[in-house]
């Protein structure tokens, strides 16, 4: 059962997905309902999931379930894997690529390769209060409440 996006409860699972480039505004409008229609037809051992999905920043991808409703199983899971490969063939894009840190720099959304971390660290085009588009969190009140966060308060720590 699809659930709008922004009617999520705050301890709603969600999955991040960002692509290696910003999706123009027709893929964007090519998308949305292709995240719909799955978000409604996605299901856990044949009952539907209070689900939703969308793009936040023209980049990223979220995938959202209400678990206290149905929690996702091993194979819904899976199938939201296969939906995500499906789109980036679609899109001729990577939504799988985790050696890229997506950083919010004068309002754009900018990619930093890992092995360029340190040196922009270094140099201090990152410090502890950019802002980092974590996509290793997994719940919506996260979501609202610290995305992006500062580096400084993510995994990134350790690197200031």
């Amino acid at each position: 059962m699809y659930i709008p996006f922004d009617q999520l409860p705050p301890q709603a699972r969600i999955w991040v997905y960002q692509a290696s480039r910003p999706l123009t505004e027709a893929e964007q409008a090519e998308v949305s309902p292709v995240l719909e229609r799955f978000a409604t037809e996605w299901s856990s051992h044949g009952k539907g999931l209070q689900s939703s999905a969308t793009l936040l920043h023209g980049r990223f991808l979220v995938l959202a379930n209400n678990e206290d409703a149905t929690a996702a199983s091993g194979c819904s899971i899976d199938a939201s894997v296969r939906f995500v490969r499906e789109l980036e063939q679609r899109l001729g894009l990577s939504f799988m690529d985790r050696t890229q840190l997506a950083f919010q720099r004068e309002g754009e959304v900018e990619l930093v390769s890992m092995p360029e971390l340190k040196s922009k660290v270094a140099a201090g085009d990152i410090d502890k209060n950019t802002l980092y588009f974590d996509t290793l969190i997994t719940t919506y009140g996260d979501l609202q409440q610290a995305w992006p966060r500062p580096a400084g308060n993510s995994w990134l720590s350790r690197y200031f």
